[in-house]
C-alpha cells in the first residue's frame, strides 16, 4: 500500500513527533512525583540523557516510544515505503539503546525501561514503585 501522503507532507508529520515531555513522559514524571521521587529531566551529562535521572541514587528511567525503540508490541510496526532506511533507523536506535545502557550498567547506574505502551496500566507503575525502593 502506497503512502497517502506526499513526501513532503509525511516529512512534515515525522518532523513534529517530540523527544522529550511526551504524554508517557509526563504521566510516570507526575506518578513518581506524587510518590516522592524526585528528579531531573533530560540531563545530558548521563550517558543516554535518560528522561529521568536521580543521580544520588544512581537511578536512570527512559520511557522509550514503541515505534522508535521497537518493543515489539502491535505499535512496532515498519512503514511499507523506505523500509531499507527505516531498517537502518531502527537498528541504529537499537543499538544506541544497548550501548548507553551498557554504559550506565557499568558505571554503577540503575536502569529501568518504560514502554509507551505499557504506561496507562497501573501495575506498571506500581512495579515501578518496587523497583525504585530497592
Amino acid at each position: 500500500m502506497a503512502d497517502h501522503l506526499t513526501p513532503e507532507k509525511r516529512s512534515w508529520n515525522m518532523s513534529r513527533i517530540s523527544s522529550k515531555n511526551t504524554k508517557p513522559e509526563i504521566i510516570v514524571r507526575k506518578y513518581l512525583y506524587s510518590i516522592g521521587f524526585r528528579y531531573r529531566l533530560h540531563r545530558s551529562d548521563v550517558p543516554g540523557k535518560p528522561d529521568l535521572t536521580n543521580k544520588s541514587k544512581k537511578i536512570a528511567v527512559f520511557i522509550n516510544g514503541c515505534f522508535w525503540h521497537r518493543h515489539g508490541c502491535k505499535h512496532t510496526t515498519t512503514p511499507k515505503t523506505n523500509t531499507k532506511f527505516w531498517k537502518k533507523k531502527f537498528d541504529g536506535n537499537v543499538a544506541r539503546d544497548k550501548k548507553n545502557h551498557s554504559q550506565l550498567y557499568h558505571d554503577g547506574w540503575k536502569v529501568i525501561v518504560i514502554w509507551e505502551c505499557e504506561v496507562d496500566r497501573i501495575n506498571i507503575l506500581e512495579s515501578l514503585s518496587n523497583d525504585l525502593s530497592q
